[in-house]
């Protein structure tokens, strides 16, 4: 009885080292936060839900960041429209662009520069032409959306809704924004889209800080003078319904330069530079679960056969017995 007491008290002393041992790696583990291994599959699998959602869903969520992103530039006019004339007000009312972004980022909404990352991540790992056409597709859908809500933004501007003092400082937002030249709108662009994608790499992680990161992010996109085409094309709804803007100049002079230029800066450099710090890992973690899952099956295979073959000895064994019977 003693013996047996002192190896029950062993093995619970043990246990308990290893409960402490399993809390402290998972202590260290959140302190050093998320890898970026893990950072991409998590961005990788919200990806994969987006491209499985149906179009009426992305349509609805689409037109409703539009609508919403609005409020970066109602926000960025109040801030300009009420603050004394000074140098340093540049950069408080700038905090005003934040506005939009936070509802719609904070909200889930379907923003097209959001899509630049979070559905191309998925079409790395399996670069096919059905990838990249389901991608193309999401990002159709969604920009189409956002421009709707846009424009249904701009002409709720000239309905009334807004107070006729902001009006001066939401039509020189708007010239700005669209009379930069399709060069600079281009190259204005590309940081925006390193901006936006850099904000959807870092929210796994954020935790407590997503408020202050988006506004921070977003911040330096109106104070840095850059362009982003779902934002912009509320300035272009509000001069094109005004009549001060033609056709040709707002689609070749700013919408598809800037589109480009998000593009570029969301896609083609910051999802590539997260490929490359990841795709070693992602490619080794593949393999072995690969052969996990082959010596799972061949495991299932012998296993199978093992009891296949056991069951042949028995029915043979069984009928041995019953013809050995009747001569007994």
């Amino acid at each position: 009885m003693a013996d047996h007491s002192e190896a029950l008290t062993e093995e619970g002393e043990e246990h308990a080292r290893e409960v402490r041992d399993e809390m402290e790696d998972r202590s260290i583990e959140n302190a050093a936060g998320l890898s970026s291994k893990m950072i991409y599959e998590v961005i990788r699998r919200s990806g994969e839900e987006e491209l499985a959602r149906p179009i009426s869903g992305l349509v609805w969520s689409g037109i409703a960041a539009g609508l919403l992103i609005s409020f970066s530039v109602l926000g960025e006019a109040i801030f300009r429209t009420y603050l004394p004339a000074a140098e340093w007000t540049y950069l408080l009312e700038n905090l005003g662009y934040s506005l939009g972004f936070m509802l719609v980022i904070m909200g889930r909404m379907q923003l097209f520069t959001e899509n630049t990352i979070t559905t191309v991540l998925p079409f790395m790992i399996k670069p096919t032409w059905a990838a990249a056409l389901d991608v193309l597709r999401l990002w159709a859908i969604v920009l189409g959306a956002n421009l709707v809500g846009a424009f249904m933004a701009a002409a709720l501007f000239h309905s009334g809704a807004i107070a006729p003092e902001l009006h001066p400082a939401i039509h020189d937002l708007s010239v700005h924004a669209t009379h930069m030249g399709a060069l600079d709108g281009f190259l204005r662009g590309v940081p925006a889209g390193i901006l936006i994608a850099a904000i959807v790499w870092m929210m796994p992680q954020a935790e407590d800080a997503k408020f202050f990161i988006i506004i921070v992010f977003t911040w330096l996109i109106a104070a840095g003078d850059f362009t982003h085409i779902v934002a912009g094309s509320v300035e272009m709804g509000y001069l094109l319904l005004a009549g001060e803007l033609g056709i040709g100049l707002a689609v070749f002079g700013f919408f598809l330069p800037v589109l480009m230029g998000n593009v570029v800066g969301g896609t083609a450099v910051f999802s590539v530079m997260a490929w490359g710090q990841v795709k070693d890992e992602i490619r080794m973690t593949e393999a072995r679960r690969a052969r996990d899952r082959r010596m799972a099956e061949l495991r299932e295979h012998y296993s199978a056969r093992r009891n296949a073959s056991k069951s042949a000895r028995v029915e043979q064994r069984q009928g041995s017995v019953s013809g050995t019977s009747p001569g007994e």
